[in-house]
């Protein structure tokens, strides 16, 4: 653990509350399915998820950890300084988001924040690292597209529409409510590197203790600031049954976990509109809502772009401050 200094504190404030607003940020990629069809109400599904969430961080965020620590930039450890700068773009941008209530990519945010940062300090950035992630993310959504329509046709092929599992059974609340939950544990394996990963860059805390951190403020975050964006991802986004929710935040949860176990992060919302989309053709592409799409897919844009410039902009700021 590093020395303590007034920008250790500045450095855990920032990043715990990034932790919260990514928390809050992706409530709708974990339990919008879940919450649409009617399976569980608002106020328990999000007390479902913030333990899942903080589970999930403790335990399964290890390379994920180490790849945001060590894997982006080339530098053994990184100033308390420029930390700040990467993780405090990623917050406010990421909270600029959650205002406008547009599922965006905290990942490719804090990426991006961090090329950005690095950049303007002078440092190597690790380009393979980056190149991976970039195919990953391309790859992502399609996968989860193509999940979600081979899990809607296999379960419309054992059981077809209209037949007695259609409805909201006790079978399909428990599926549904599974799937969230799965999801939730994902999201905290996934997403919290992108707040906690500073704390490794920079040697302030280990692995562990920097995931634990983390995900406390992811829990926080589900638990205090998540019911607006549940709302927009299950109510807005795609007119689903019980059957395609279940489908659909199931091939996310495939996607993601398969992401992490290879010390990789993609984005939760975009595995999830993939996933909707694919179970929306796999029934005709009517049940799903092509203009809030598209609204997001402007806020995808933007997100990469907005990290680079804030990131490079905060870090040359910054560096060049009287210490604290």
């Amino acid at each position: 653990m590093s020395p303590v200094t007034p920008e250790t504190y500045l450095l855990v404030a920032i990043a715990f509350g990034f932790a919260v607003s990514i928390g809050a940020h992706y409530t709708g990629a974990c339990m919008g399915m879940p919450y649409a069809a009617g399976a569980i109400r608002a106020s328990r599904a999000l007390l479902l998820m913030a333990p899942l969430a903080f589970v999930g961080a403790v335990l399964a965020s290890g390379r994920v950890e180490s790849t945001v620590g060590h894997g982006i930039l080339s530098a053994p450890t990184v100033d308390l300084d420029l930390a700040i700068a990467i993780v405090g773009a990623a917050l406010v941008l990421t909270s600029a988001y959650n205002f406008l209530t547009i599922p965006t990519s905290t990942i490719q945010i804090l990426v991006f924040s961090t090329v950005g940062a690095g950049l303007a300090a002078g440092l190597g950035i690790e380009w393979r690292t980056i190149g991976s992630l970039l195919a990953l993310w391309a790859v992502a959504p399609f996968a989860a597209f193509a999940l979600g329509y081979v899990y809607v046709r296999a379960a419309d092929r054992l059981r077809p529409v209209g037949g007695t599992s259609s409805g909201l059974t006790r079978t399909a609340v428990t599926g549904l409510v599974g799937v969230g939950a799965a999801a939730s544990f994902a999201m905290g394996a996934n997403d919290v590197a992108n707040a906690s990963g500073s704390f490794v860059m920079t040697g302030t805390f280990d692995l562990v203790v920097a995931a634990a951190v983390g995900g406390a403020g992811l829990a926080l975050g589900v638990l205090t600031w998540g019911k607006p964006l549940l709302e927009r991802v299950a109510f807005d986004l795609v007119k689903l049954d019980p059957r395609m929710a279940t489908s659909a935040q199931l091939a996310q949860s495939t996607v993601i976990l398969v992401s992490v176990a290879f010390g990789l992060f993609t984005s939760m919302n975009q595995a999830l509109v993939g996933a909707m989309i694919g179970t929306g053709v796999a029934r005709g592409a009517a049940p799903v809502l092509w203009k809030p799409i598209r609204t997001i897919l402007i806020g995808w844009a933007a997100g990469p772009v907005s990290g680079l410039v804030l990131g490079g902009a905060f870090a040359i700021l910054l560096l060049h401050r009287a210490p604290l």
